[in-house]
């Protein structure tokens, strides 16, 4: 195999024992950690995806996805049924108990492996490396946690304590030092995210999705460790601080998918603008024929997954309080209300996600994310903004939310698969004149990118955290 080269398995292992020793050290962890243990863990991971740590982004992703499949398998799987602890107090229960776990393998093992082996990258393979701007990701990026960090702020604002809790690390309780602190991290955090994905982002609905990852990364590195850390409070990676910033990660989780669409909309903007154009592979549909077969696509789409969906929200009672938005109390009114917002959903994924899928798998996926997504911006946030002037949150919220998440799943995963099976058919249409095969072909996202990494990642803890925290 080409990637069991002992140069990675070494890095791995190295990384790997180093991060190793910081879960042991900072959680307290038994033998199924450590040194010993991280390197093992370290080189598993070199032998299964160096090749694949292409960019530091691209790592990073994978790295995640790896440290909470670990986490599942090791603390939360192995460990409690070699101890007899899992079938008296339940998985729900043992996962809890194995929160310090989880935050010190993403923290300690997943990014940091994914990271650095994405770093080496380059000295293990020089070629077929594509181009990459500094200046690019610094600036578009800059901009973009800008943008990101004045709404979180306005957001995270409101109850009056998020700014002088930022504060308390230069040991000061003003609000206007934390505000400042706040887009200081804003800004540092967004150039974070364009030198680490800007090879991978290829669209807007990619670039949402790195953005929700990131921020989840961002939630166990900033309020679980490094605040507490600067603070001098030490780390507390228990369950119960967890879910007592539970509202934090909800607001990352919109903070992410802000950043992400900035930075993917401006970056499309930089490269139109400063980048030479290429005469001979011009564009074989204008940007308003694509952009309306998008829309076209994803009503059509809407309309399976919105169906299904009412018909699952129709037993939950939930459908009376939809028809609140049309000023009404009708499950019918209800079910009318919930097909427009399917239908804007569907076309905002249509205009997101064109290109995205290169087959039927991956488009279930993105489908699931981007239901995932809506299921935070939409019952959690957008409801309750639009029915009482502030979102909520909260865990009792989110717990009993969680019926609506497996509904959100599903109206995705339809809605995505709708869509790709009409997509795929224009493709293959254009796919007739072999001038725009090779176009088409490139613009599609490829096989083999940290795609999956990013499913298992923010699919996993996306639904795993509201049901672990509540």
């Amino acid at each position: 195999m080409k990637n069991s080269k002992p140069g990675p398995i070494l890095e791995g292992a190295i990384i790997g024992a180093i991060g190793g020793a910081g879960c042991m050290g900072s959680c307290h962890v038994s033998f199924l950690a450590g040194p010993a243990a991280g390197a093992i863990y370290g080189a598993l991971f070199a032998c299964l995806f160096a090749r694949r740590c292409s960019s530091p982004g691209a790592g990073l992703m994978w790295g995640l996805g790896y440290g909470f499949l670990l986490w599942l398998a090791i603390p939360a799987g192995i460990q409690p049924m070699l101890s007899g602890a899992a079938p008296s107090t339940g998985m729900l229960d043992a996962a809890r108990a194995h929160f310090p776990e989880l935050v010190a393998y993403v923290v300690c093992l997943g990014a940091p492996l994914g990271i650095l082996l994405g770093l080496l990258a380059p000295f293990r393979n020089r070629a077929g490396q594509s181009q990459f701007s500094i200046s690019r990701a610094v600036v578009v990026g800059a901009l973009a946690g800008a943008i990101g960090g004045a709404v979180f702020g306005h957001w995270m604002s409101a109850g009056g304590w998020y700014f002088p809790l930022i504060a308390e690390m230069l040991n000061s309780k003003s609000a206007a030092t934390g505000e400042l602190l706040h887009y200081v991290f804003s800004i540092i955090i967004g150039c974070g995210f364009g030198l680490l994905f800007q090879r991978d982002v290829r669209g807007l609905g990619s670039s949402l999705g790195w953005g929700a990852g990131y921020a989840i990364l961002w939630w166990f590195l900033g309020p679980l460790t490094l605040l507490p850390l600067a603070g001098g409070q030490g780390l507390d990676w228990s369950y119960t601080n967890g879910s007592r910033l539970f509202p934090v990660f909800a607001g990352h989780i919109m903070y992410g998918l802000i950043v992400g669409v900035v930075y993917g909309f401006i970056d499309k903007m930089w490269v139109r603008f400063f980048t030479d154009s290429d005469p001979i592979n011009r564009e074989p549909e204008g940007p308003g024929v694509r952009a309306w077969n998008s829309v076209k696509w994803g009503v059509i789409a809407s309309l399976a997954g919105g169906i299904l969906f009412s018909a699952l929200l129709l037993p939950s009672g939930y459908l009376p309080k939809l028809a609140e938005l049309a000023g009404g109390s009708s499950a019918a009114l209800g079910f009318a209300v919930n097909m427009v917002v399917s239908a804007g959903i569907g076309v905002s994924y249509g205009l997101l996600f064109q290109r995205e899928a290169p087959n039927l798998q991956s488009a279930v996926c993105w489908g699931m994310l981007y239901g995932l997504i809506w299921w935070f911006a939409g019952p959690l946030t957008l409801l309750p903004l639009f029915l009482t002037g502030s979102f909520d949150w909260t865990v009792g919220a989110a717990g009993s939310l969680l019926p609506l998440l497996v509904g959100h799943f599903l109206y995705g995963a339809v809605t995505a698969s709708v869509f790709y099976v009409l997509e795929q058919r224009h493709n293959d249409w254009l796919l007739l004149d072999p001038r725009l095969a090779a176009r088409e072909k490139r613009l599609q996202r490829p096989v083999g990118t940290p795609a999956p990494g990013l499913w298992v990642f923010v699919l996993g803890l996306g639904a795993l955290l509201p049901i672990m925290l509540g």
